[in-house]
């Protein structure tokens, strides 16, 4: 048997990781300021986090939601605490695209409607709904195609307004910081202006927070920004530091009925375990504040660039815009400097490192794109 060939692959097999540096099956040296896709918020192998996972494999590995779970209710209460959304519900699945799935198909529970409002160049997963509601059609099957989405232009006050004149909203999706399509910030008058318009028309503010949430943009949330609450908010990537974890947390409005959700695998004991190690060191070592800091250095330092064409993001979540002639500069950082990053179209570049990066990895990245600007 061979693998389904669904992934364009670089030639490097990552044997060892510890904090912001990979190495490969040669013993080379990578700065990783991609993270595996925004995924390793603490650093990689971060020694607390493996130690909560080795002490709770110890005990118990797995088992079903038919039963109590302190360790789920244990990693409630400190992710309202550390978000701040103390009030709200937890529900706990697998992933980006599921938590997308289950909040959508919950805000429909909610207030009996069907229609869906996304925006474009929106990811929200891939799984049926989750995928029809992300702006590529390349990875929407037949099966998926559904008219119940409604597609805006971006930060589209007045299409917005006029779509809810138009449909029964049951509900907008919104990355905060749109991560696929491009490193875009939605700002806070367009989220402050969804809010109203929900309220008004008791429809479900769902903030993807999948690869913008878990402090990355300098707050818990990017949303958070705009200064207002949103009914459902979906996140998993750097929920779980590697570990396959993703949750949505709930309004006290909508109330739960049993059996309107549920899971196999969600909120296990490992999952739970890596959940609390991931929180636990963003309040020890005051990760979002550092996000925020670097973040904010990166983004300074990279405006000078004259051949630069625009910097977007907030916090440990950026993008750079360069010509596109400049298209091969993020296989040079791989190649030649050992620097993983990411990327949003092959002129983008995206950074989405651990939360702890430091000054120092910031300078060495820096001075290698400058390297190859300068050619």
């Amino acid at each position: 048997m061979k693998l389904f060939d669904v992934y364009p692959l670089n030639d490097i097999i990552i044997e060892k990781a510890l904090g912001s540096h990979v190495w490969d099956n040669h013993g080379t040296q990578y700065l990783d300021l991609y993270g595996g896709h925004a995924v390793i918020s603490i650093g990689h192998t971060h020694p607390h986090y493996v130690k909560r996972l080795t002490d709770q494999l110890h005990k118990v590995g797995f088992y079903s939601n038919s039963v109590k779970m302190p360790l789920q209710e244990e990693l409630a209460g400190l992710l309202g605490k550390v978000s701040g959304k103390e009030d709200y519900q937890l529900f706990l699945c697998n992933s980006g695209a599921e938590a997308n799935e289950n909040a959508l198909k919950l805000a429909s529970f909610y207030n009996g409607k069907k229609k869906v409002i996304a925006f474009k160049k929106a990811f929200h997963g891939r799984t049926s709904l989750a995928v029809a509601a992300t702006d590529n059609p390349k990875i929407v099957a037949p099966v998926n195609e559904t008219d119940n989405i409604v597609f805006l232009p971006w930060e589209d006050e007045a299409a917005l307004e006029q779509a809810f004149q138009q449909y029964e909203v049951s509900s907008v999706i919104i990355e905060g910081i749109q991560g696929v399509g491009g490193i875009n910030v939605a700002s806070e008058s367009f989220l402050r202006k969804i809010r109203t318009l929900c309220d008004t028309h008791n429809a479900v503010f769902i903030a993807d927070s999948v690869q913008c949430g878990y402090g990355r943009s300098g707050k818990f949330y990017s949303h958070d920004f705009a200064g207002v609450n949103a009914d459902i908010y979906s996140m998993a990537k750097g929920m779980g530091n590697g570990f396959p974890i993703g949750a949505i947390i709930i309004a006290p409005k909508i109330q739960p009925v049993y059996g309107m959700l549920g899971t196999t695998f969600g909120g296990n004991h490992l999952a739970c375990a890596a959940a609390l190690a991931v929180l636990e060191t963003i309040q020890a070592e005051n990760l979002i504040s550092n996000a925020a800091t670097v973040g904010n250095y990166l983004m300074e330092q990279l405006r000078t660039f004259d051949k630069v064409k625009e910097v977007r993001g907030r916090g440990l979540m950026i993008g750079i815009e360069l010509p596109e002639e400049l298209a091969h500069v993020r296989k040079e950082l791989l190649h030649t400097h050992k620097i993983f990053t990411g990327e949003a179209k092959p002129n983008v570049i995206r950074l989405l490192p651990s939360l702890a990066l430091t000054q120092e990895h910031a300078n060495q990245f820096l001075e290698a794109f400058a390297k190859e600007l300068k050619k």
